[in-house]
């Protein structure tokens, strides 16, 4: 009997896990998942299990600063990762098998005391570092106004990049114009892949506090359709640029925030297209779930008169701005606790 998540993948849609625990990859990789993707918060918590106290003890009695710590841990658990998906990125020849690998978010604090211009090159020399010597490893850089200005560089430079924090059309278009003149400057397409992270449920959350006169058939869409609608936009841009592997869109903050919507909206909703990095509770509700078979749902728009609602109500820049707002203190604040938290258990080792 074909699983829930079974019926998903056999839409077309890459299953990719929102966690680097490597329990959780491992039950995940099982269950048909491709690839995976890091943060901040997801390290935290694999740092307060306990479970790689031994491993920051060794850290920490080589002099690492609890900065370093955080990144030398980070880069570990990616590593083991991706080794655990370097199947898939073999037989699907790079197009598939990733693990993505999060920037310094710190650089995107308001406190932070650099330039746009400053920020950019910072952008570009970490994403070189941290991708190097890694063929399955995508470097996540957020469609901010400095991340955004090192696309160029990086992708020119042989960087295989994942544009994250994206909520709109105008991100999304600046940030693919700016991978593909990077690509363009390479020697050879052959190993030139791309990905860009739309941003689901947060839109839906946004909408249902400051755009509370949509109506019951509109409210709750908004999240989808913006996303179906960028999907569309990519794969009519490619569709002629000869590239050897997919340019492909993940679909990330897939895990719904509202108690009485179904835990696979999202996941139903956008079957059948790229990607989809699931969290882990998602995945789990969704392989308990009975008698359910996707279809391929991405390519399906509620009627023209809750599109035109979308459109009429919503205002897709104000959107934007209050997302990114709220997006970057989420994206700057986990690294601070990151720190702390290492510094927390240096006194805590040390005194065991």
């Amino acid at each position: 009997m074909t699983s829930p998540l079974e019926s998903l993948i056999a839409t077309g849609t890459k299953l990719w896990l929102d966690s680097v625990d490597p329990d959780l990859v491992r039950s995940n990789h099982a269950l048909g998942a491709t690839g995976a993707t890091s943060n901040p918060i997801i390290i935290s918590d694999l740092i307060k299990s306990g479970r790689f106290d031994e491993t920051i003890s060794k850290l920490i009695s080589q002099g690492l600063d609890d900065e370093q710590i955080a990144w030398q841990m980070t880069d570990r658990l990616v590593h083991d990762a991706q080794l655990v998906f370097s199947d898939t990125y073999s037989q699907t020849e790079g197009d598939d098998g990733y693990v993505s690998f999060e920037l310094d978010p710190l650089l995107e604090d308001t406190e932070c005391p650099l330039s746009v211009e400053e920020k950019i090159a910072k952008y570009i020399e970490l994403g070189k570092e941290w991708s190097e010597g890694h063929s399955n490893r995508m470097i996540k850089v957020p469609a901010t106004p400095a991340g955004l200005g090192a696309l160029e560089e990086l992708v020119a430079a042989g960087v295989t990049v994942n544009v994250t924090l994206m909520f709109t059309e105008r991100q999304y278009k600046e940030a693919r114009d700016a991978v593909w003149r990077g690509a363009q400057r390479r020697g050879s397409l052959d190993s030139f892949k791309s990905v860009y992270s739309i941003f689901i449920s947060r839109i839906d959350v946004y909408t249902d506090k400051h755009v509370s006169e949509l109506s019951d058939a509109a409210q709750g869409e908004v999240g989808i359709v913006n996303a179906k609608r960028i999907w569309k936009l990519n794969q009519e841009f490619w569709a002629d640029k000869n590239c050897p592997l997919k340019q492909e869109l993940i679909f990330a903050s897939t895990g719904t925030k509202k108690p009485d919507d179904p835990k696979d909206k999202y996941v139903a909703a956008l079957a059948g297209a790229d990607i989809q990095t699931n969290p882990p509770a998602t995945n789990e509700a969704i392989q308990e779930m009975e008698d359910v078979t996707y279809t391929r749902q991405v390519d399906q728009l509620p009627s023209d008169d809750v599109l035109n609602e979308i459109d009429e109500k919503v205002d897709f820049a104000k959107m934007e701005e209050v997302l990114m707002e709220e997006g970057l203190k989420k994206f700057a604040d986990p690294q601070k606790g990151l720190l702390e938290l290492i510094g927390e258990k240096r006194k805590e080792l040390a005194e065991t």
